[in-house]
């Protein structure tokens, strides 16, 4: 079966339980500190990928690690994911349900890269231009990329816009040797 499809699933059906009893904002929070988890650190997604180890070890590590850090229903999930053997698909399920709420919720993700750091005021007045702009509630995240030189590349959903000093001298540098 296809992973995107099997995540997809799984992600629906806890994001729809969680909708029921009106409890997104501490799914939220859960599936954040889960993927970071599992982005963080190797030995955990090595433990979860790990078909020697047995699931219901995987199970007692796993209860061990966010027992007293996430929601009882969230970490029940976990529990039906490794018993059926989707331990691997939990990254892709955080990612899923995080989409679905914020899906739900009308929020549009903007992430800003620009070559120096921004600060926060600069930050909050960039987010509330772009409420205006797309009419809906924004996450913006600021990111610091050196090789960009200069100027700035928003990313809004899937969508890109590069005005970045590189990209330019890219640019340039197509057009003057395509003479």
């Amino acid at each position: 079966m296809d992973e995107s499809s099997i995540s997809v699933r799984y992600a629906r059906a806890l994001f729809e339980v969680a909708e029921e009893r009106d409890i997104l904002i501490a799914l939220k929070n859960d599936m954040k500190l889960i993927a970071s988890v599992c982005n963080t650190s190797a030995d955990f997604m090595r433990l979860l990928n790990n078909p020697v180890v047995k699931a219901s070890q995987k199970i007692n590590i796993v209860s061990l690690i966010f027992k007293e850090k996430v929601e009882e229903i969230t970490l029940d999930f976990l529990k039906i994911i490794i018993k059926n053997n989707r331990e691997i698909f939990i990254p892709a399920i955080c990612r899923n349900i995080l989409s679905f709420i914020k899906e739900a919720r009308g929020i549009t993700t903007v992430i800003l890269t620009t070559a120096t750091s921004i600060d926060e005021a600069s930050l909050d007045n960039i987010g509330k231009i772009m409420e205006k702009e797309l009419g809906s509630k924004v996450e913006i995240s600021a990111k610091i990329n050196p090789g960009i030189i200069g100027g700035m590349i928003l990313r809004i959903d899937d969508k890109q816009y590069d005005a970045s000093v590189a990209a330019q001298l890219k640019k340039i540098k197509k057009e003057l040797l395509s003479y």
